[in-house]
């Protein structure tokens, strides 16, 4: 088989070398490219006679997914797949596998440290420090006794919840799926409405297709606390980030904080929340850790292991 690895997995070069050693041992050709492009010339010139491609967060058209005759399996190295023609994918047959479990902790830690960051106004402390201003006016507030909204109970939403009742908050979630195991942790289910009432802090843990674009939209945020803060860490659609931006703003609600836009960074100057208050904005980060693209890698490799035994993991329903 031949296997293109399209842009880099982000980890150390003799980590990569001792996954390419092992396919081509088992007589496979590896190609490995490092820098990103969008040009589906390029993708095509790089990946246009692959058996197996590997890609990461890059948008893969179905342009090239047509164009690539012998193409049989697309790994990807991410938890969501949104970023990749599904449907030229089903009307070629070609598989697609995920690396879902590769971000669970850091996402979730990156979601603890937005709420903490919105809390603590770290943006504005950091910048009271450096003026020579002092403290005084800069209060915060704790995790510890409030209510915490988890929208998603996927394993990164649970995860996401377990680390919330280590701090002392509580937890309530709605998602389609009730899972006793989380029901067991002391987590209440109840309606998005009820919801985005209810809770002091609203973390975003769901993926991004048809049913969840626009989850959160216009009239959800208004039904929020005006003392409540948003954390998004999932995906930037799933949010009506113009209504978010507005409501923030209008002090609708206290405050945000964003790690997924409705574009990949680099953000536009006029993109509406780099203009909101009381913001804390990441530039989509939060799956990217040292320990994660180890995880990942290994993920996205046991993929192709699988694959070229017959026995595909991680096969995503298309």
């Amino acid at each position: 088989m031949k296997i293109t690895l399209m842009e880099s997995l982000g980890i150390p070069a003799h980590v990569l070398t001792q996954y390419r050693t092992e396919l081509e041992n088992a007589g496979h050709t590896f190609t490995a490219y490092f820098e990103k492009t969008t040009d589906p010339a390029e993708m095509l010139r790089r990946t246009g006679d692959s058996d197996i491609v590997i890609i990461t967060n890059t948008p893969y058209p179905a342009s090239v997914v047509r164009q690539a005759p012998k193409l049989k399996l697309l790994d990807v190295a991410f938890t969501g797949i949104d970023h990749v023609a599904l449907d030229a994918c089903k009307e070629k047959g070609v598989m697609v596998c995920n690396a879902a479990g590769y971000s669970t902790q850091c996402v979730a830690e990156l979601a603890i440290g937005l709420t903490v960051s919105c809390l603590r106004r770290m943006p504005a402390c950091e910048a009271a420090t450096r003026s020579g201003g002092v403290g005084g006016p800069l209060r915060g507030r704790e995790i510890a006794g409030r209510t915490v909204g988890i929208v998603g109970t996927g394993a990164i939403g649970t995860r996401t919840a377990q680390i919330f009742l280590a701090f002392g908050a509580k937890v309530i979630a709605y998602s389609r799926t009730v899972r006793p195991e989380v029901e067991a942790m002391g987590v209440t289910y109840v309606s998005l409405e009820e919801l985005m009432a209810q809770s002091d802090i609203v973390s975003v843990h769901v993926p991004n297709n048809a049913q969840t674009k626009g989850m959160i939209s216009k009239d959800l945020i208004a039904k929020m606390k005006p003392t409540a803060i948003l954390i998004n860490v999932a995906r930037g659609a799933i949010v009506d980030n113009a209504a978010l931006a507005q409501a923030l703003n209008q002090g609708v609600i206290a405050g945000a904080g964003i790690d997924v836009f409705d574009m990949e960074p680099p953000i536009p100057a006029d993109y509406p929340l780099l203009q909101a208050k009381n913001t804390v904005l990441t530039p989509h980060v939060a799956f990217a850790t040292d320990e994660s693209m180890l995880r990942r890698a290994e993920i996205v490799f046991q993929n192709l292991r699988a694959y070229l035994a017959g026995k595909p993991e991680n096969v995503c329903k298309l």
